[in-house]
């Protein structure tokens, strides 16, 4: 197998951080005035001069790491000043600014790991040469209490073998939902919005619902086309709230606004699904995992409702005779769909190999590598969780495929695999 690991390795980074809420007891008990009643009211009881040099030492420590501060304090002030009725315009600006600086904190999004990537082609691709292809990334983002997050990367690829990403912006900052009151999740679906002066490579996507509240967990993304010939980026993640899984959409047609649904069905309260680019003979379909050990052909009517499948893949070889899984969406390819697999073997060592399904018939297996295309082994060992390697999802660009993918938890690496050499393996 003529397959080539690129030297480039993206890592956990503590110092990728952003403003978050800092959520403290509104609401307060036997008649006496709540925490944050206490800690507001203490502000105001400030002279201007007093609160002016506070807001300086809160903002020398923080506003060089954080994109456009003063705003962040002042819309949570906003929220806060809903929460309690508090007259704003009786207010000073830097009290306001200085009352939300106690309601926010600085969250490490990836100081844990960074992981389990997904690629799709980018939504621009103007200025390409022949042979280039602009690419969007996601990751899994883990930070402080372990709670997962969907970060983005944006860089090009070529035929070549060759792979550059965009560099990070120096600021990261959440989507954020217009109107939700930070003090109680929602429920159901809800959108968020990436800030219209953000990079996509810069922006996270954080648990906004109590289903995604201990996080949102290996997005596996998939750029769709609709039988009306239109596009829209969809990806299948698991949302946890720290007892319960369940499968979950994002859907968006533009990386500004994703829309975050909930799915249901019997097949929805598991992980690891992954939807066909496609519509496949009149019917939306996935590649599941139901009973957590083989792998299943799950088709509906609805994109948001899914029920079991037929199984069509169980463990069958060494390296993955303790379970299988996808390793993200099926591709499309003219000998049929090529499905990346993931085996669990002895010693809990995970490998990436691959199927070949039917083009007409997707349940039917047509093609199966006997041997991994990749496994943990020397450096790829090392890490949070150690002998894993495991991907979301590749890309085919032209006759080969570009595979990035997780190492034991920790980190990201890359691959470029021809087609002709995974077809001739199984």
């Amino acid at each position: 197998m003529n397959l080539v690991n690129h030297e480039l390795r993206l890592h956990a980074d503590p110092s990728r951080v952003v403003v978050r809420p800092f959520h403290i007891a509104w609401g307060g008990s036997g008649g006496m005035p709540s925490r944050t009643e206490r800690l507001v009211a203490e502000v105001l009881k400030m002279t201007p001069a007093e609160a002016r040099e506070q807001l300086e030492v809160v903002l020398k420590d923080f506003e060089a790491r954080h994109w456009q501060t003063r705003r962040v304090f002042m819309t949570r002030y906003d929220e806060i000043e809903e929460l309690l009725n508090l007259n704003g315009t009786e207010i000073g600006d830097e009290k306001r600014q200085l009352i939300g600086a106690y309601f926010c904190h600085e969250y490490s999004y990836a100081a844990a790991a960074l992981m389990n990537p997904s690629a799709v082609p980018h939504f621009d691709q103007s200025g390409m040469p022949p042979g280039s292809l602009r690419i969007l990334m996601s990751m899994r983002a883990v930070g402080e209490g372990h709670i997962s997050s969907v970060a983005f990367r944006e860089g090009i690829i070529t035929d070549g073998n060759q792979m550059k990403l965009a560099p990070e912006p120096p600021f990261a900052t959440a989507t954020d939902a217009v109107g939700t009151d930070y003090e109680t999740m929602p429920e159901g679906p809800i959108t968020v919005y990436r800030h219209r002066d953000s990079t996509l490579s810069g922006t996270v996507i954080f648990p906004m619902t109590g289903a995604q509240s201990k996080g949102l967990e290996d997005l596996r993304i998939v750029h769709f086309q609709h039988d009306d010939g239109s596009w829209e980026w969809i990806g299948t993640y698991t949302a946890y709230n720290g007892s319960q899984i369940q499968s979950e959409l994002m859907r968006t047609r533009d990386f500004r606004a994703f829309d975050l649904v909930p799915m249901t069905g019997n097949a929805s309260r598991n992980k690891g699904m992954a939807l066909f680019p496609r519509m496949v003979d009149g019917r939306y379909m996935m590649i599941g995992r139901s009973d957590g050990e083989n792998l299943f052909l799950l088709k509906s009517d609805d994109l948001t409702h899914w029920d079991d499948g037929v199984k069509i893949l169980t463990p069958q070889y060494p390296w993955e005779l303790v379970q299988i899984g996808n390793c993200g969406p099926p591709i499309e390819l003219d000998e049929g769909w090529l499905l990346l697999t993931h085996g669990v073997g002895a010693m809990r060592k995970y490998s990436i190999g691959a199927v070949l399904l039917d083009k007409r018939d997707p349940s039917k297996v047509i093609g199966r590598m006997q041997q991994p295309l990749l496994a943990a082994k020397d450096q790829d060992r090392e890490g949070y969780v150690p002998n894993v390697v495991y991907s979301c999802g590749a890309i085919r660009h032209g006759d080969r495929l570009f595979l990035p993918y997780g190492i034991a938890d920790s980190s990201i690496g890359f691959a470029f695999v021809p087609i002709a050499d995974l077809l001739a393996a199984m």
